[in-house]
């Protein structure tokens, strides 16, 4: 073959295949943008709803499928998020919307010396200690903080200003962007050196730190990104209701829909948290009607799943012919790729 007819391989090279998901992609993300103006305002609640579970669910997924640390504990920063925004909102006079990414850096705050404290732990000493540090704080918050409302919570009034239409609007748009930055922080996350680390990590730990990964350092990453994704989704969600209680602000509920969520979907991918939150809300729907019978019905579907179906729907829907809408794998190039005998 002449010098001329060679062609080098490129590296990382984009395949013709990940055109359709990119246009699918924008197109959602078009109708999402938009849908202010063309759907119904149940819709547009409806909406809402599902990006602020899904960021929810996106950050835990990271920290239990990738990093390995089963925290039953997120309700903590839903909570801290929540009463970040009354005292900033309420007390310090700022934007009720501005204080959805200062929530997200006041529980970044917090989370760190409490990770030096959970980080001494491992398995379900790890998933115990976060439950215990949330309900420290909801009980504290509950009885011993007058100012901030006792068992009544308190309201946030300012949000009165704005047009209701218009707080509708903007908390929509700020929902949207709260679960691009999950999803795609997740992507670009898993894209990165650090991404590297949590598979190794996943694997192995102990192999992961013999190879010079900086296990604590990277665990440590992803768990302050969980926790400022669930501080600025609380503040969100209490900009939308109004009213923050502890009781309601640190439920095991937030913790409890997430895990189920994950597991339904497909724990340790992308892709499963987005099909998870779909199936749950369409679940919860169907369920309505049985109130606190829908908790258990949940918790079987969950133990069903995990014995038949450990890697979730994603999973089963990628048996036969897998199909990755995130490519968070990195594969060398084919210069440098393994041969099979006789090529």
């Amino acid at each position: 073959m002449a010098e001329s007819q060679i062609v080098t391989p490129r590296p990382y090279a984009r395949t013709s295949s990940a055109a359709l998901p990119l246009f699918a992609l924008a197109v959602i993300l078009a109708a999402l943008i938009t849908l202010p103006f063309w759907a119904t305002g149940y819709t547009q609640r409806s909406v809402l709803e599902f990006l602020y579970f899904l960021a929810l669910a996106q950050a835990w997924n990271l920290m239990a499928g990738y990093a390995g640390m089963m925290s039953i504990g997120q309700q903590a920063f839903v909570g801290i998020g929540a009463y970040g925004l009354v005292v900033m909102a309420e007390d310090l006079g700022i934007n009720p919307f501005l204080t959805v990414p200062l929530a997200a850096i006041l529980a970044v705050i917090l989370a760190v010396p409490v990770s030096w404290l959970l980080f001494r732990l491992k398995g379900a000493y790890f998933a115990v200690a976060t439950w215990v540090i949330a309900e420290t704080v909801r009980l504290t918050v509950n009885a011993n903080i007058d100012w901030l409302g006792g068992g009544r919570g308190r309201t946030v009034r300012s949000l009165g200003q704005f047009d209701r239409h218009l707080r509708e609007d903007l908390g929509y748009w700020v929902a949207l962007a709260l679960a691009i930055i999950a999803v795609f922080g997740v992507f670009f996350l898993l894209r990165s050196k650090t991404g590297l680390a949590l598979q190794a990590i996943r694997d192995t730990e102990n192999g992961a730190r013999s190879v010079g990964v900086e296990t604590r350092r990277t665990k440590r990453i992803v768990y302050l990104f969980a926790a400022a994704i669930a501080g600025a989704t609380g503040a969100l969600i209490y900009i939308v209701q109004i009213n923050v209680r502890p009781d309601a602000a640190f439920s095991i509920n937030w913790a409890a829909y997430v895990i189920f969520i994950v597991v339904i979907g497909g724990i340790g991918t992308i892709e499963g948290p987005i099909l998870g939150t779909l199936v749950f809300f369409f679940l919860r729907d169907m369920l309505a009607d049985l109130e606190a019978w829908s908790m258990l019905i949940f918790g079987l579907i969950a133990i069903m799943m995990m014995l038949f179906a450990p890697k979730g729907l994603w999973g089963l829907l990628n048996t036969h012919r897998p199909v990755l809408l995130f490519r968070t794998a990195r594969r060398l190039p084919e210069r440098f790729a393994p041969h099979k005998e006789g090529e």
